[in-house]
């Protein structure tokens, strides 16, 4: 009887070992596949993960399609309406020289009137003027025909001439040019931008040693129009803006591609 019992504690003792062992094993191939996915997925992520980011340029020089011309004349007197009709007389001129020279009376645009009563400013300053107002009447010349606004703009020494005084703004250039026919390159302008960033893409690649992938992700930027002049001062602040009837349109993309 105590040898029956005996046989059987050491069956179960054996039945025990062989359970942890299997389960040992068990433990053993389940890490173990663990950390086979966790390296492969880890590989995968790294090679996915690097990417190159370069930019593409494009600059293309066009011609301004729209000139827009202000011309000030200005008259001062101690009598407003005396100084009203000189303005109006002054206008007609101006109008007719216009004319005469090419431009149709619509792209003429009567613009604002400003008055200025030196004796009611409430600043003073003025207790010593020789006359009280000055009349200051905006005409503006809105064409497509840049070349001729542009030739025209040259011979207002006519009007001199004739009596009339030309007033310029200090603060803007009289006349500025305008290119607005932007969507008409924007297409083209872009895949050119496009391929040479892929061409500096393929250069990076076979100069570093490895393969160029997909494409992941591309951003256009802004596109800039500027004066081809100031294009050369390097986008001097203080240069005039639109006063040149050049432009040189800008833009630039940035593309990430995969690599190998």
């Amino acid at each position: 009887m105590l040898i029956q019992l005996t046989l059987r504690k050491v069956k179960a003792l054996a039945m025990k070992k062989s359970d942890i062992i299997l389960l040992s094993l068990s433990l053993i191939a389940a890490f173990g596949l663990g950390g086979y996915l966790i390296g492969r997925s880890i590989e995968k992520f790294r090679n996915e993960d690097r990417t190159i980011l370069v930019k593409g340029f494009v600059e293309r020089e066009v011609k301004a399609d729209l000139a827009v011309w202000s011309i000030s004349c200005r008259a001062a007197s101690n009598d407003l309406v005396e100084g009203a009709k000189r303005i109006e007389q002054d206008l007609r001129k101006i109008v007719d020289f216009l004319i005469s020279k090419g431009i149709s009376r619509e792209e003429i645009i009567n613009r604002e009137i400003r008055v200025n009563d030196r004796l009611a400013n409430e600043y003073g300053g003025y207790d010593n003027v020789n006359f009280r107002y000055v009349i200051v009447k905006v005409l503006q010349v809105r064409s497509t025909n840049v070349d001729r606004v542009q030739e025209v703009s040259r011979l207002t020494d006519e009007l001199v001439r004739a009596g009339v005084v030309i007033s310029k703004n200090d603060y803007t250039n009289n006349l500025q040019y305008y290119f607005t026919k932007l969507n008409e390159i924007k297409p083209q302008m872009l895949t050119e931008a496009t391929q040479n960033a892929k061409e500096a893409a393929i250069t990076f690649a076979n100069e570093s040693g490895v393969k160029l992938g997909k494409l992941k992700r591309a951003s256009q930027g802004l596109f800039s129009i500027v004066d081809r002049d100031q294009s050369l001062q390097g986008g001097d602040a203080y240069a005039d803006i639109n006063a040149d009837i050049m432009k040189k349109v800008r833009v630039v993309i940035s593309v990430e591609y995969s690599i190998k």
